[in-house]
Order: C-alpha cells, then sequence, then structure tokens
C-alpha cells in the first residue's frame, strides 16, 4: 500500500531523513516512533507529497507520489500533528468541502458526517466557526474529514496529541475497524503504550536513520516497547 524506497531529505548540511526504506501493506497498522526532530514528520510529509525530497522513490498503491500525485492523493488522507483549516469556515463547510474535492455523493457525506460528528460529540458544534474551536475539537474535525471518503491509506503525525481520553478510545476504534476492512494505517506516536497495543509492526527511526524495524513482537521482544525506545535511544 504505501513504498517507501531509500528516501532522502536534507535540510542545508542536515540529513533530516537518510535513506529510509518502509513497507506498509493492506491491513497492517504501523507506528513510526522517534524524539522529536527524529524525521518522523519529514517522512510522512514526504509520503503525501508536501515536501520534495532529495533522493528516493514513494508509491502508493502501486502510484508513484511524484509522478501521479493526485492519483495517490485519492487513495490516501493525512492528518498532521497540528490540523490547519480554513478557520473562517464553519466545521460544516469545511467537511462538505472536504466531500467535494473527493467527489463524496449527498448521502453518502450527509451518512458519514454524522455517523463521525455524533461519535465524537460535535454535531451541535459544526455550525460554528472553526476559528472558536479548541485544538481537539480540530482535531476531532480533521479525522471526520480523513474517514470521510474511506481511503486506503490513512497517514497520522501524533493524532492522539489533544483528544480526551473518550476521544482516543474513539480514535483506536476506528483504526481497528479501518484495518479489519483491510486498510493501511501509517501514522507516529509518542504515546508508546498506544503503539504497543494497537501496531502490527513498528519502526524507530533515531537521526534521520532507521534503527529497528518489524514487527511488534519482533521489535519489543520480551521487553516493553518503552524499554527498548529508551535503550535505542541511549546510543
Amino acid at each position: 500500500m504505501l513504498k517507501i524506497e531509500h528516501l532522502t531529505k536534507t535540510y542545508g548540511d542536515k540529513k533530516a531523513v537518510d535513506d529510509v526504506t518502509l513497507h506498509i501493506k493492506a491491513g497492517e497498522i504501523f507506528g513510526f516512533i522517534g524524539h522529536n526532530g527524529a524525521g518522523k514528520s519529514t517522512t510522512l510529509k514526504s509520503a503525501v507529497g508536501i515536501l520534495r525530497f532529495d533522493e528516493g522513490k514513494i508509491f502508493i498503491d502501486g502510484k508513484s507520489i511524484i509522478d501521479d500525485p493526485i492519483g495517490c492523493k485519492k487513495e490516501m488522507a493525512y492528518i498532521p500533528d497540528n490540523p490547519d483549516m480554513y478557520e473562517f469556515m464553519s466545521g460544516i463547510k469545511y467537511l462538505n468541502f472536504v466531500a467535494d474535492v473527493y467527489g463524496i455523493s449527498s448521502s453518502e457525506r450527509n451518512e458519514k458526517i454524522h455517523k463521525y460528528a455524533d461519535i465524537f460529540e460535535i454535531t451541535q458544534d459544526l455550525g460554528m466557526p472553526i476559528s472558536s474551536y479548541s485544538h481537539g475539537m480540530k482535531q476531532k474535525l480533521a479525522l471526520i474529514s480523513a474517514w470521510m471518503h474511506e481511503p486506503k491509506l490513512i497517514i497520522m503525525d501524533e493524532p492522539f496529541v489533544g483528544l480526551d481520553p473518550k476521544a482516543s478510545h474513539l480514535l483506536k476504534e476506528m483504526m481497528r475497524e479501518h484495518y479489519d476492512k483491510g486498510g493501511a494505517i501509517f501514522f507516529s506516536t509518542h504515546v508508546l503504550e498506544v503503539a504497543e497495543k494497537l501496531c502490527d509492526k513498528v519502526a524507530i527511526i533515531n537521526h534521520g536513520k532507521l534503527v529497528k524495524v518489524g514487527t511488534m513482537d519482533d521489535v519489543k521482544g520480551d521487553d516493553s516497547l518503552e524499554e527498548v525506545f529508551l535503550e535505542l535511544e541511549a546510543v
């Protein structure tokens, strides 16, 4: 579903991402872990076509993000670590705008909006301008917009930041449901307990280089993911 081959991205003299290769298959929840500045966001932004990269190739469902960016973006949804939105819009106008971009029919969009807005308990807030939303409310709106068109691949950068415990639980259930339907999820997180419970596979990145990749059991062995991460960070 997502193939990142020998990705390298440089800022000046610093290699933010250094020869990273990752494969995320359909039906996988793949966690991406690293300290601040390790290269997680740069990798994710390169994968979704926001950042140009210096070397490597990225394919989404067999399509090149360089050669066919529109085709790739039709197959995926991306939630950044800070959900920037058109704050002059109301929540419902924003969701309808996203639905228009993806060509979602009126009946389907209404069904999805009502379903997820009710789940996240923001139905009554959809008529308000996004500028009045808290960070958590914006995050919920971003999640609804990502799930609306049923993408094959969902890429998220720190999706649990700003969510209350109930919303975090709901997001985990949505991720598992997407996984059960054969979708793929690639997400970065600092919440190692969540990654350990949710993910089929995990990659740990440090100073732009992958230091550990594999199934959760292979990566952590008999230790906790936190213990493995802290040990690798100390090297």
